[in-house]
């Protein structure tokens, strides 16, 4: 895909195809396949595809995992949690990332960070085989200073910034909130970039929201996917792609 500007060029968009996974799964059978969806994604000019398999496989399954790696070009980033049976799963796949998320079995989705500065001994741990096999580890937290020092510390190359808080108080008028949050995110992005991490950031992104984080010099990379996916059902994943590329430039070369 042609790049506009080096400012563009370093900021990446990932696209989580999780709930096309949801719709299938909703009523059974084969269709519409996540698969499809991320390799639509791909030439729609997504850098990269996220996908999540949980425990109780509500969306993603092992097959669709399959599927991504033997049919994607562009990197795959496997979302999961710090158990024994993802990371055996992660380790026979081998994909280009593992991003470690927080997961608990009656959540909707993906609620807060992880919780790193309580668990630095076990996540070092957990992380290490992934890296050995040439996995980039990304730890999903919140704009924390205590988080990310502790996410630092046990080896992990990228940290993804949770922006749900910012999206929801922009979604409910808190302008005070979103302005906080913003700024917290704001300043966690560069301090995760003064100790050498690269910076992701992601959930609850929408057109409407994105152009404030995707401004932040320091973030290299965006994944969004909740969003992208239900405003495919109006324009078409590709369209929808391509709005939030056109936004997402925008906000680097105007910012």
């Amino acid at each position: 895909m042609a790049q506009t500007s080096e400012q563009d060029t370093a900021l990446r968009l990932g696209v989580n195809i999780d709930h096309v996974a949801t719709v299938r799964n909703a009523r059974g059978g084969l269709t519409p396949d996540p698969v499809r969806a991320a390799k639509l994604a791909e030439e729609a000019g997504a850098d990269g595809i996220t996908a999540h398999l949980r425990e109780d496989r509500r969306h993603i399954t092992d097959r669709d995992i399959d599927g991504l790696m033997e049919a994607l070009s562009v990197p795959l980033n496997f979302e999961m949690a710090a158990t024994e049976e993802m990371q055996n799963i992660a380790l026979r796949h081998k994909p280009h990332a593992v991003c470690i998320v927080p997961e608990k079995r009656e959540e909707r989705t993906t609620e807060g960070g992880l919780e790193v500065a309580r668990e630095e001994n076990k996540l070092a741990h957990f992380i290490a085989p992934l890296r050995d096999v040439g996995c980039r580890v990304s730890i999903f937290i919140a704009a924390d200073r205590r988080q990310i020092e502790a996410a630092h510390r046990i080896g992990a190359e990228v940290i993804e910034l949770h922006t749900g808080a910012y999206c929801d108080a922009h979604a409910e008028g808190d302008f005070a909130k979103r302005d906080s949050e913003l700024a917290a995110l704001r300043e966690m992005s560069s301090f995760a970039h003064s100790l050498g991490l690269e910076v992701h950031a992601g959930h609850g992104l929408t057109y409407d929201c994105v152009q404030p984080i995707a401004a932040f010099p320091e973030v290299c990379e965006l994944n969004i996917g909740h969003f992208l996916i239900g405003e495919a059902i109006f324009r078409g994943l590709t369209p929808a792609i391509a709005e939030m590329r056109r936004l997402m430039h925008e906000a680097r070369t105007e910012g």
